[in-house]
């Protein structure tokens, strides 16, 4: 029964993901330089998790903002970090792999 509702749950959280991207979310991966390079979802931009809050200025303005890692954690903590200065629309993209996957097939 939980894992019925874990899915369903799961649903609810990408559909919410996929309409922020498909209403031009500010993409950010929070994972170092050196990460980035290897690879990342198209159109984000890389703001390292210990660079953000000397970056705040970059995310004024923006609607919807989706932060994303290597597994949702180090963006779990950016999502923390923006929402603390006041930033309302941010959401833990998770991982990249599976984050590029979703924006892939959206756009």
């Amino acid at each position: 029964m939980f894992g019925l509702f874990k899915d369903k749950l799961a649903d609810t959280e990408n559909d919410q993901l996929a309409d922020e991207i498909k209403n031009g979310a500010f993409l950010v991966d929070v994972r170092t330089s050196q990460e980035f390079a290897g690879g990342s979802v198209k159109n984000a931009v890389n703001i390292p998790l210990n660079q953000l809050e000397t970056s705040l200025d970059n995310f004024k303005g923006k609607k919807a903002i989706v932060v994303f890692c290597q597994s949702g954690s180090r963006s779990g903590r950016a999502k923390r970090i923006l929402e603390k200065h006041g930033f309302q629309q941010v959401v833990n993209g998770g991982g990249w792999r599976s984050l590029s996957k979703l924006v892939n097939s959206i756009t």
